[in-house]
């Protein structure tokens, strides 16, 4: 009864409130075919000890990004984070029994979260920010249909350098929308985006760095949208790229969308992550989420206060935006005032150094060709054949050696001997030289 809080005589009771015999009778109208025969084939129970010594077995087979030399990037990063981030975000000035809706007793919650969207709004070179959303994909769906409301058309292009996460999730929001998404290939080559603007185009999205590390300028596409009545949404996976990447705002988009995680918050095994989201001041109306203001409260004191939430206990429901990674926007922006402006300049700039590193020591690699021009910290290279084996040898060497392009978009035969490298500051000269010779053996 430790775990189950029903008796037999609970049971019984509820099955007589629902007028059922037994509990067959209750999954009556279940098809046969839907129900189990015997029971799954699943471990029976076990002591709490016992489970906890099966759990940490399991543990044990992972490869800890931490453990290991480490070159994964494609969405996810891993960067140093100061103990005193996870120190600062346990204060108590964080931390309310209530909602940021109730502002008298959820100040601290409320002032940084306009810490926070001053920071994306800066950094992203835009003129607002939210209060945070899901996730990076969460923020490029949303961000999508912001758009089209602004522009009042349907349509929306999305480049194939867009992670396939983003235009995953993307595609899950427009499926109930119709038509109107149009998802160019992925692949390592040009793209005219241009062309593909018409009449009812309301966007076209596009990421920088995209997810094989490549940098553009935007501007050019910036102002193709904005002749044809489009806007531009850009999507950023790796936000520490702009501490030295120009902004897409001061390039012409209308819209970011971005991934929070690499600043503040660790892998944590895909989540929870954060979503970041700044955009123009005449569309601030079109925003999803939430937005915390400055005000004066009677006394004369500086106080916050929610000026735009747009969430399910205001409007109708289906026209509810996603909110609100509250921790980790709260951790992101402790580390940003922890690095500050000069700090995160200098990230950036130690980040693609590494890459350069990298770069230049995967170079010289017989079989090895490095495919971009231009990245920041994280690149393409192509072998003499599929890179998933690779990846895999190395793994069991002990090195993460990069993600597989074939693992980002499977059956895309171009891109099967690609693997998308990383470096950010927490590679070392020693993983750089093990990378190096796992590859000599295994290429």
């Amino acid at each position: 009864m430790r775990y189950l809080g029903l008796t037999d005589a609970d049971r019984r009771a509820m099955l007589a409130a629902c007028g059922a015999a037994d509990i067959d009778a209750l999954y009556r109208d279940v098809p046969k075919s839907a129900v189990l025969a015997d029971p799954l084939d699943l471990p029976l129970h076990a002591g709490e000890m016992e489970v906890e010594r099966a759990l940490a077995a399991l543990a044990a087979c992972n490869l800890s990004a931490a453990d290991a030399p480490c070159f994964l990037g494609a969405g996810a990063y891993r960067h140093h984070v100061p103990a005193a981030v996870d120190y600062i975000i346990q204060r108590g000035e964080f931390l309310t029994a209530y909602t940021p809706y109730q502002p008298e007793i959820a100040q601290g919650t409320l002032q940084y979260l306009f810490e926070f969207q001053t920071q994306v709004a800066l950094i992203c070179g835009m003129e607002i920010a939210s209060a945070s959303h899901y996730d990076g994909a969460t923020a490029c769906a949303e961000a999508a249909l912001m758009a089209r409301r602004i522009a009042k058309r349907s349509r929306v292009v999305v480049s194939g350098g867009v992670h396939p996460h983003y235009r995953g999730v993307t595609e899950t929001y427009f499926r109930w929308l119709g038509d109107g998404l149009d998802l160019l290939p992925p692949s390592l080559g040009d793209e005219d985006l241009a062309a593909c603007i018409d009449g009812d185009t309301a966007a076209v999205m596009v990421q920088n760095p995209d997810v094989f590390g490549r940098l553009r300028d935007l501007a050019p596409l910036a102002e193709a949208c904005h002749e044809a009545g489009a806007l531009l949404i850009v999507a950023v996976a790796e936000p520490v790229s702009l501490g030295l990447v120009r902004p897409p705002g001061e390039m012409g988009a209308d819209i970011v969308a971005a991934e929070g995680q690499p600043v503040g918050n660790g892998l944590n095994f895909g989540g929870p992550y954060l979503g970041l989201m700044a955009t123009r001041q005449r569309f601030v109306r079109q925003l999803p989420g939430r937005i915390a203001g400055q005000t004066i409260d009677a006394d004369g004191r500086r106080g916050w206060v929610l000026t735009l939430s747009a969430r399910e206990q205001h409007i109708r429901r289906e026209k509810a935006a996603s909110t609100n990674s509250g921790l980790c926007a709260l951790a992101f922006c402790v580390h940003m005032a922890l690095l500050g402006e000069e700090g995160f300049r200098a990230l950036a700039r130690l980040n693609h150094a590494r890459a350069v590193a990298l770069a230049d020591a995967l170079a010289a690699v017989d079989g090895v060709t490095v495919e971009n021009d231009t990245f920041f910290n994280e690149f393409t290279i192509r072998l003499p054949g599929p890179a998933a084996p690779v990846a895999d040898a190395m793994a069991e060497r002990g090195i993460l050696g990069g993600v597989p392009a074939s693992r980002l978009f499977p059956g895309v035969e171009d891109l099967a001997d690609c693997l998308v490298v990383c470096a950010t500051e927490t590679v070392s000269d020693d993983d750089i030289a093990a990378l190096t010779a796992a590859l000599k053996e295994f290429v």
